[in-house]
């Protein structure tokens, strides 16, 4: 058993799952920035791999992916990064990415390198659901790696079941069919989350696109066992927002006064 299945073992509530992109604001920050989320108590760590045509995201997210790869960022180097981290960390990470970087880098090789780095877990939002469990599922399994698979308000019942059998940890739902870092306007999503809770799935759900606030955390941490953070960390990134404040910011959690 991972560390992520680990995690929401007993139902879990509020957790917090943040995803920054590798090698961004510079090329060395991402042993740093994974080191200071663990320490500040996130919950999930989400390493963005990054990608020249990140479909699923948005104009933030997007513009860190393209400062990466500028920075010279690439995927034997940010598996190194992980290696790294990963000695002084034990937060569950996630790498996250599109099926293209994997197919580049091969199959095979991609997998065996997560499983020996330490990586929990994988999002790749372009991997047909067919093609993971007639082609891939038997090896990443092997590997102790699973898949978290995307939803959304348009996602049909049955779909949405056949991705509760096949997601491992978590089953990501995508809090509206926007790209990332959008508007919230999550009150108005209330019925598709009651929606979801009333389907009585087995695997736990995290909430996520246009999270930014801590009252959009309570919100989703209602109807799910917490939230993904991304576009709204990058930002903070961005300003130099030290990673504590920023996560007990998010989280509601007043700062002690360093003077009392």
């Amino acid at each position: 058993m991972n560390r992520l299945t680990q995690l929401f073992e007993g139902n879990p509530q509020r957790l917090l799952n943040v995803y920054f992109t590798a090698g961004f604001p510079e090329l060395e920050d991402t042993v740093p920035t994974i080191k200071g989320l663990a320490e500040a108590g996130v919950d999930v760590i989400e390493i963005g791999m990054p990608y020249s045509d990140p479909l699923a995201d948005g104009p933030t997210i997007q513009a860190s992916n393209q400062q990466a790869l500028d920075n010279g960022i690439s995927l034997d180097k940010l598996f190194g990064q992980v290696a790294e981290a990963r000695k002084e960390v034990e937060t569950p990470l996630i790498m996250m990415g599109y099926f293209n970087q994997v197919m580049q880098y091969g199959e095979e090789k991609f997998v065996a390198r997560c499983a020996e780095i330490g990586v929990d877990g994988l999002i790749l939002p372009d991997l047909p659901l067919d093609v993971y469990e007639e082609q891939y599922r038997e090896m990443m399994e092997a590997h102790g790696l699973g898949v978290s698979f995307l939803i959304s308000p348009q996602t049909s019942d049955a779909r949405i079941r056949q991705i509760d059998s096949l997601s491992h940890g978590f089953i990501y739902m995508v809090s509206s069919s926007s790209i990332t870092g959008g508007q919230s306007g999550l009150d108005g999503r209330k019925a598709y989350f009651e929606r979801i809770n009333n389907m009585d799935l087995e695997t736990p759900r995290m909430i996520g696109f246009g999270i930014s606030t801590a009252s959009d955390f309570d919100l989703v941490s209602e109807y799910a066992s917490g939230a993904v953070v991304g576009s709204a960390f990058i930002r903070a990134l961005e300003q130099r927002v030290p990673i504590s404040d920023f996560v007990t910011g998010l989280k509601g959690i007043p700062q002690t006064d360093p003077t009392h």
